[in-house]
């Protein structure tokens, strides 16, 4: 019983350190590691979105994929999403709160940011759909900016 109160105390006092509050995610909600294969989808985003790359960006999607951005219209197809995507530059960073798969189709919830931005950043939704070739593409893009902290 001494030993797991002890433990307690120790991961108790390890969350409160300094080090642990700066890596904090500013929307409140910690970060998770992403299978390799779901990881990909998100540094391929970042990529395509820091070198305005509409093109680059729509071939992740699924050729019927959806942008769903906070204060648009939906935006449904690859050659409207590449369209869309031109707006697009600059350092993007992509985190992931959660995730799932079963069999051909899956999901990330996740926060976003850009340097510079106010307020804690903002928060996506992926809908994905796997391929025939085993490859994760998005179906559905929808994110929107968060509320500043009350």
């Amino acid at each position: 019983m001494r030993i797991l109160t002890l433990v307690c105390l120790i991961a108790f006092a390890a969350s409160r350190s300094p080090a642990a509050a700066q890596t904090a995610d500013p929307l409140g909600l910690p970060p998770v590691t992403l299978p390799p294969a779901l990881d990909r989808v998100l540094r391929d985003y970042e990529d395509a979105w820091k070198g305005a790359d509409g093109a680059r960006l729509a071939a992740i999607f699924t050729e019927d994929g959806f942008t769903l951005s906070n204060g648009s219209v939906p935006i449904r197809g690859r050659a409207a999403i590449a369209r869309w995507h031109t707006r697009s530059g600059g350092e993007l960073t992509l985190r992931a709160f959660a995730w799932a798969t079963s069999d051909s189709v899956g999901y990330i919830v996740g926060g976003y940011g850009y340097p510079g931005m106010t307020g804690p950043g903002g928060k996506f939704l992926l809908a994905l759909r796997r391929g025939s070739d085993g490859k994760w593409l998005i179906a559905a893009d929808m994110d929107n900016s968060a509320g500043r902290a009350q």
